[in-house]
């Protein structure tokens, strides 16, 4: 079986996080988000995957250059971002059966297997993964029919005027015939223009509501969130279960005597702390983190190769790849980046 990738986009509302980093490959526990859902469809019979990319497409082959995910990759690189269904259009030549579709910015706890038998069993066309949230008005809604397919759908209603609170999730099966009505060469939205116009042709559109757990990470405070669902137990991560170890990675870490570690926290690779230092609860530190005497790290995501000075606090915060942290600097609820500063609400 193969899957599709949508990971084009700018991840224009994540910034500064992405302003030199696409957004699919910003680390969640330490890895590209990206590289996890790739290497996640090898348990479910997928053996090919095609990555849609647009911005910054030369950073992410380069990252899976270098590794090994199990599964074939290709590439196709759009010109001019297509949105989601041009995307999808755009990659036609490499499906000739049933595929999967994910949106690349999503974590979730899609059962897959489950999700391709409940495709075969309704004998759609397409199934669309839906996920319940309490303020659907943000998102696509989502109605259907008593025997679980789609009858209409909505973008972004306004407040109160919701009629189902389960939305798409942005993971798809699609059946390949589908790819014929979706117009080639121009922008086109999946969920605005494709699925209303399916619809109306008298296409089946299944509607999968299994899952646990989803979020999309599309700004700071999302991307946060998922950190802190990690850290609960209610997002499960394969290498790390927080509720049975609350500290990963100390054994490699060079970590001085007077220090103090308050679980859960995830240690990257070669990471020094200094004397009467304080790390946790909620933290990730990246590979090569290194810190001077006295810091303070709480709730914080703190990528690869940063270092602090002395002194330094760090609160509810993230904290990007390369960044040097003078002495004495107080850092709260705040994006710190090499260029830029930004502050952001919790």
């Amino acid at each position: 079986m193969k899957a599709l990738f949508l990971a084009g986009g700018k991840g224009t509302r994540l910034r500064p996080l992405t302003d030199h980093l696409p957004k699919p490959m910003v680390p969640v526990m330490g890895r590209p988000l990206l590289e996890r859902n790739v290497e996640a469809l090898k348990n479910c019979g997928v053996d090919e995957v095609v990555l849609s990319t647009c911005y910054r497409a030369d950073d992410i082959e380069k990252h899976f250059s270098n590794r090994n995910c199990g599964v074939k990759l290709r590439y196709v690189c759009e010109d001019i971002p297509l949105g989601t269904g041009g995307a999808i259009k755009n990659c036609r030549d490499y499906f000739d059966d049933t595929f999967l579709i994910f949106n690349s910015d999503i974590v979730c706890n899609i059962d897959l297997n489950d999700l391709i038998r409940f495709h075969r069993k309704k004998h759609a066309d397409v199934t669309i993964a839906a996920t319940r949230v309490e303020n659907p008005s943000n998102y696509g809604v989502i109605e259907t029919d008593d025997f679980g397919f789609a009858t209409t759908f909505t973008e972004k209603p306004k407040p109160g005027e919701e009629k189902s609170d389960f939305i798409n999730a942005g993971v798809y099966i699609f059946e390949p015939k589908v790819l014929d009505l979706i117009a080639s060469n121009r922008v086109v939205s999946v969920e605005k223009e494709t699925f209303p116009a399916l619809l109306k042709s008298g296409y089946r559109i299944a509607v999968y509501r299994g899952g646990s757990y989803w979020i999309d990470i599309g700004t700071p405070e999302k991307y946060m969130q998922v950190h802190r669902d990690i850290f609960s137990g209610l997002c499960c991560v394969p290498e790390n279960d927080f509720l049975q170890n609350h500290i990963y990675g100390a054994e490699g870490a060079q970590i001085h005597g007077t220090a103090r570690i308050v679980g859960p926290v995830w240690f990257g690779r070669n990471v020094r702390i200094g004397a009467n230092v304080t790390v946790g609860p909620n933290v990730v530190l990246g590979d090569g983190f290194e810190s001077g005497r006295g810091c303070v790290i709480r709730n914080s995501i703190l990528w690869n190769g940063v270092s602090v000075g002395s002194g330094v606090s760090i609160i509810k915060s993230v904290i990007t790849s390369g960044c040097h942290m003078p002495s004495g600097i107080q850092c709260v609820n705040t994006v710190y980046s090499q260029e830029s500063k930004r502050p952001f609400v919790i």
